[in-house]
């Protein structure tokens, strides 16, 4: 890959919504999730990496943010009980689990969320 014609992007720069969601989840990537994290007053650590990638996946998958609901239904599936939890989900993501970790994802904001 070129690095040196790849566009770079800031959270502050990029394209967003009012609320700060991305407008084009093409734009996203780690560093810009690092960034979007931080506005958020998080740390990302290896946990909440896991829901993000998985939050992601989703997305595409099924061209629909999860709400919080189907969030914790389709991770039951992959991730177990342990984390599969709004308890859990709520201590990385203290905001709202669907609401933040989809901001930080890059993909939109969930049409039902708590």
């Amino acid at each position: 890959m070129d690095i040196k014609n790849k566009k770079l992007y800031t959270y502050e720069t990029i394209e967003k919504d009012s609320e700060g969601y991305l407008k084009k989840t093409k734009d996203w990537n780690m560093i810009l999730a690092e960034e979007i994290a931080k506005t958020e007053n998080i740390k990302l650590n290896a946990d909440h990496w896991q829901i993000i990638i998985f939050i992601r996946n989703f997305y595409f998958k099924f061209n629909m943010t999860p709400s919080m609901r189907m969030l914790i239904t389709s991770m039951k599936k992959e991730m177990g009980i342990s984390k599969s939890n709004s308890i859990y989900l709520f201590k990385l993501f203290p905001k709202g689990p669907a609401i933040q970790a989809s901001k930080i994802a890059g993909i939109p904001k969930p049409v039902k969320c708590l």
